[in-house]
């Protein structure tokens, strides 16, 4: 199947708003086996927009439009759709009467000017938006198919996902059962973790499951698409490779489908009824605010201590600065990390220390983390040296603590060696 997606709007063209919806939209595709072949991207013109409609009609079997369902004057893809498709526009009472009650449980009125939204191509196929007032709709411009979708990321993932994709699987002629195992990793870069999962798709019959991964640093995603006649196939289908897959990555994967490391550590502290202190220099608080604002953390976060200046954090949990005229080592986080345990009386306590290297205002720098983490009975520690601009070396010290911590609470070593940092 050709599939054109369509991009519109001028704060798109123009670069002011990132367009991530396309990529969101092409990677979505792909996981289910749908690739596509061309994307377009056209400003809020109505020329434009109507010779846009009218090439992806002769050269694509299905076009996914995005943008321009809004009640606006610059939304126009209604309008160039229907005159597109050489039909009138019509309203959609079933439409107008949804916008209505949507407002309505909201205790607002309707503005007049979103009735333009019910103003739908006659013979439009009406596809549902749960969760705004823009509905999408689905209309046939010459031998192409189009999807209509709105622009708001949130209402597009919906639609996408729940009408628009097994619309293109049936009309594929693909299995409509399909399921997508994630498993998510740190410590371990995409090239190394397709050499050490090489082959695991043959322990799927017929290529029933696929392999793929998504980069988005700190984090490497590890992605199963598996396809069968209904979800006890897949099932049947999917766990040798899964198996396969937690035997070869290890203690790498941190998390699986839609859990988060930062959930999966708060899970394991209310598990055991554990409390936890955070010490934090140069992450700007950002390993506490990955947790502190999840469901049940405040009964296990204790306190938060953010610092650029050692001696401060020192005094913060009742050290002696001058005892740590050494600078940042593991052994200063040991005892930073033992001291902010005893003073707030938290079971656990992460102390995450970095230094920064001279001239760190360069855009390559390396920091070096020292992290320790301390129970009333013992402490681990680590050393870790990363290379690479402030955002990059933040972001991997913000994940290596949160992830030595979900090591430290299942048991596991905190001193693999991860592929981001420098010997």
């Amino acid at each position: 199947m050709r599939i054109e997606v369509i991009c519109t709007g001028d704060e798109v063209l123009t670069g002011k708003t990132v367009n991530t919806n396309f990529s969101y939209i092409s990677q979505k595709l792909e996981d289910f086996g749908l690739s596509v072949r061309w994307e377009t991207t056209v400003g809020d013109d109505r020329e434009s927009l109507l010779l846009a409609f009218q090439l992806a009609g002769q050269r694509a079997d299905a076009v996914i439009v995005n943008g321009g369902l809004g009640p606006t004057v610059d939304d126009l893809s209604q309008e160039i759709a229907a005159k597109a498709a050489g039909v009138d526009l019509v309203l959609s009472e079933e439409w107008l009467a949804t916008m209505e009650a949507y407002f309505k449980r909201r205790s607002r009125v309707m503005p007049p000017n979103n009735k333009k939204q019910a103003m739908l191509p006659a013979g439009a196929e009406v596809i549902d938006n749960p969760v705004g007032t823009a509905c999408g709709f689905a209309l046939d411009i010459g031998k192409a198919r189009f999807f209509f979708t709105p622009g708001v990321p949130r209402e597009l993932r919906r639609m996408l996902e729940e009408q628009i994709i097994p619309r293109l699987l049936a009309t594929n002629g693909k299995q409509t059962a399909i399921y997508l195992k994630r498993f998510h990793s740190y410590g371990i870069g995409e090239s190394h973790a397709d050499s050490l999962l090489a082959g695991v798709e043959a322990f799927a019959p017929n290529g029933s499951v696929k392999l793929g991964f998504r980069t988005h640093y700190p984090q490497l995603e590890t992605k199963l698409t598996a396809r069968g006649s209904d979800m006890d196939d897949i099932r049947r289908k999917l766990a040798p490779v899964e198996q396969e897959v937690r035997k070869r990555l290890g203690n790498f994967i941190l998390a699986e489908d839609d859990r988060t490391l930062e959930g999966v550590v708060l899970a394991e502290l209310a598990g055991r009824q554990a409390t936890l202190t955070l010490v934090e220099t140069f992450t700007s608080g950002q390993i506490a605010a990955r947790i502190a604002h999840l469901p049940g953390a405040e009964k296990a976060v204790r306190r938060g201590i953010v610092s650029r200046d050692l001696g401060e954090v020192c005094a913060a949990v009742g050290l002696d600065g001058a005892a740590m005229a050494a600078g940042i080592t593991r052994e200063t986080a040991e005892a930073v990390a033992r001291a902010a345990r005893r003073r707030t009386g938290s079971t656990h306590a992460l102390a995450v220390l970095i230094d920064l290297d001279e001239g760190a205002d360069r855009i390559e720098f390396a920091g070096t983390i020292c992290l320790a983490i301390a129970t009333e009975h013992d402490v681990a520690s680590r050393r870790s040296r990363i290379v690479g601009g402030r955002d990059w070396v933040r972001l991997g010290a913000v994940e290596l603590s949160l992830d030595c911590l979900r090591r430290r609470l299942q048991g596991l070593p905190v001193n693999e060696r991860i592929d981001f940092e420098k010997v």
